[in-house]
């Protein structure tokens, strides 16, 4: 169901996370969000930090909104994207422990930066039956959708990467596990959906990992992903927008393959997965997959990432704009949705450098809008009337 999407030409959006303001200080860590909404200092950060994202968001002129991720607290390499649902869901043990790393064949010696990240896989053991817990996903859309009439986008991390992030007492298996975390997730989705959350995004399912690393726990290949995947948001496409959300890693905005990767190997399984819209690293990964992207993908929207998460350069409003262009020649522009790669916030970026990234899809996606005698965003961060700088006229 397009909800947050309808009748708009080329949208602009982020995937999710931003950088924290230096002075957000405030710790979730295990208490529920509505409990830690109770302490007047964590709620006025909270709120404060929130209300930063989506203002630099709405001055750059983007269409659909995040709240940031702002409920995830400040670790090594942006953990608490993994760590939060390991925290607040039921069946998990009180105190962490360390983690083995469990996904493919990746390792990183002590002397890389991502050696650091695998140090901070801390995370509490499954000791019982999993359930939603205290996600409290619905709080938190309702936090950021009250401080603005654009649409907000709210996103999890899906089931497989949850459960193969610990270590457990409880279920005979990896499979077993996984199937019991995507039940638990899809009750707790659609409450948020209830709540009226326009977009729901489910973040990096291992679909196109398959090639890459092989099957998810040597078992799990692309097919059972995708039913693993369609477990997870069934019956939201009737309440909501879904978007699947795809790329190649970013811990510490950091690239975990040395080569560039490809979707094409798997983009007839992404093309079953029950979502509304499929986002593509197109700017860091090149656009090599477009053309394969727009004969497959026929009935979602394509989300196309033309920001680069992973690097502090501001990519060119024409730069932009080719790329754009470029995916046009695939995809119809009812079709096309206009983002980021991935999220900014992952530890390795400042918030001045992120904005400026968002101002500059913005402007860049202003342009192809131009050419297409679409309406232009508003970008008021890009409003020259506004400068310091004195200008002769």
């Amino acid at each position: 169901m397009y909800k947050a999407s309808a009748g708009v030409t080329l949208p602009t959006s982020i995937i999710g996370s931003l950088p924290r303001p230096a002075w957000y200080t405030a710790v979730l860590g295990p208490k529920s969000f509505l409990e830690a909404m109770v302490n007047s200092r964590y709620r006025e950060q909270y709120e404060d930090a929130v209300s930063c994202f989506l203002r630099a968001q709405e001055t750059a002129g983007l269409d659909i909104l995040t709240d940031g991720d702002a409920h995830y607290d400040e670790e090594v390499g942006g953990m608490s994207w993994q760590g939060y649902p390991l925290t607040h869901m039921d069946g998990f043990a009180e105190l962490p422990q360390p983690t083995a790393y469990k996904i493919g064949a990746v390792a990183y010696p002590r002397g890389h930066i991502l050696h650091d990240f695998l140090e901070a896989r801390v995370f509490p053991r499954i000791v019982g039956p999993v359930g939603r817990g205290r996600l409290q996903y619905a709080a938190m859309w309702k936090t950021a959708q009250r401080m603005t009439k654009k649409p907000i986008k709210f996103g999890t991390i899906l089931p497989e990467l949850i459960a193969a992030s610990v270590e457990d007492d409880h279920y005979k298996d990896p499979v077993e596990r996984t199937w019991a975390i995507s039940n638990a997730l899809n009750e707790e989705l659609h409450e948020l959906a209830d709540a009226g959350c326009p977009v729901i995004q489910m973040e990096e399912p291992q679909i196109h990992m398959v090639p890459a690393r092989g099957k998810t726990f040597g078992k799990l290949d692309t097919a059972d992903l995708v039913k693993i995947f369609n477990n997870t948001v069934k019956g939201l496409r009737g309440k909501t927008e879904v978007w699947c959300h795809t790329c190649w890693g970013n811990p510490s905005q950091q690239r975990i393959f040395r080569d560039v990767q490809s979707y094409q190997p798997t983009l007839e399984a992404l093309n079953h997965v029950e979502a509304d819209a499929l986002t593509f690293e197109t700017c860091s990964s090149g656009t090599g997959d477009l053309k394969a992207i727009g004969e497959v993908i026929k009935d979602k929207k394509v989300v196309i990432g033309v920001i680069d998460h992973h690097t502090l350069q501001v990519e060119r409003r024409d730069a932009i704009a080719d790329l754009i262009r470029e995916a046009l020649k695939h995809i119809p522009p009812e079709r096309l949705i206009i983002s980021s790669d991935c999220g900014m916030g992952r530890e390795g970026m400042g918030r001045r450098h992120a904005t400026y990234k968002m101002v500059a899809m913005v402007l860049g996606t202003n342009i192809v809008r131009k050419e297409l005698g679409l309406p232009q965003a508003e970008c008021l961060a890009a409003d020259q009337r506004y400068s310091l700088t004195a200008t002769k006229m």
